[in-house]
């Protein structure tokens, strides 16, 4: 396993040290997971191909979430919410 350190600039931004970015190409996408205290990379082109529309599905899905907690959704009888659907 290989350790390194590093720091985060006031933009938000974070090297990745030389001995840490071998094997990766300049523009790969990187996926970060955060747990808790903890921060995981992977490189994105090692997952499933479709794995970009699960991220943006699940970031729609968490949103949509917050909203309901918020009370931001109305309820509808299935009879409307359905007619709703065909406009759509």
């Amino acid at each position: 396993m290989d350790i390194a350190i590093t720091r985060m600039s006031s933009k938000g931004q974070i090297v990745i040290p030389s001995e840490m970015r071998i094997g990766i190409n300049e523009g790969e996408k990187l996926l970060l997971i955060k747990n808790n205290h903890q921060i995981i990379m992977k490189k994105a082109t090692e997952l499933n191909k479709n794995f970009d529309e699960d991220i943006i599905f699940a970031k729609r899905t968490e949103e949509a979430f917050k909203r309901y907690e918020k009370g931001e959704f109305r309820t509808l009888p299935a009879d409307k919410f359905l007619k709703m659907l065909e406009k759509c």
